[in-house]
């Protein structure tokens, strides 16, 4: 598998300038950081969660860990973990575990820890286990104009 041709066709359309990052195969979020020599702190975990409106992605840094509570606290909903059977439903272009953060491109509502905002550079998967988007972080954020911003994770 390869980048999603779904975020390649939105990131082109975009014009965000941005380079593929290719790492040895990993499966969880710091391998990848350490397989692609990036800071855990700039790579951007997505995480699918529901609601009782519907899915909803929550993009926090990898080296965190996501705070269902903070949710409740700010969002105004009791979110739960979706399922596996969830995600290759919804992301079907995407290896599981290797969902890329820009859920609006997927119909999906989309919250971001406002930590990765603050980042010079972003990292975020591509759609498979061997690759990596790299954004300025100046286009991340252009990217992330639709999501509604939050501080719900802890640092692991």
């Amino acid at each position: 598998m390869s980048m999603s041709m779904i975020l390649r066709c939105y990131l082109e359309d975009s014009g965000q300038p941005y380079e593929l990052m290719h790492h040895s195969r990993s499966l969880t979020s710091m391998e990848t950081a350490e397989a692609a020599h990036v800071p855990g702190h700039r790579l951007a975990k997505t995480v699918l969660v529901a609601d009782d409106d519907g899915y909803v992605l929550a993009v926090i840094p990898s080296t965190h860990r996501l705070l269902f509570g903070a949710l409740r606290e700010q969002f105004g909903h009791r979110f739960d973990l979706a399922t596996e059977r969830d995600i290759v439903a919804l992301f079907h272009e995407c290896e599981v575990g290797a969902i890329p953060p820009f859920g609006h491109v997927y119909g999906l509502r989309v919250l971001v820890d406002e930590r990765l905002l603050d980042e010079d550079d972003v990292y975020c998967e591509s759609g498979d286990h061997t690759e990596l988007v790299h954004l300025a972080g100046r286009n991340f954020r252009a990217l992330m104009l639709q999501a509604e911003q939050g501080r719900f994770s802890a640092h692991v």
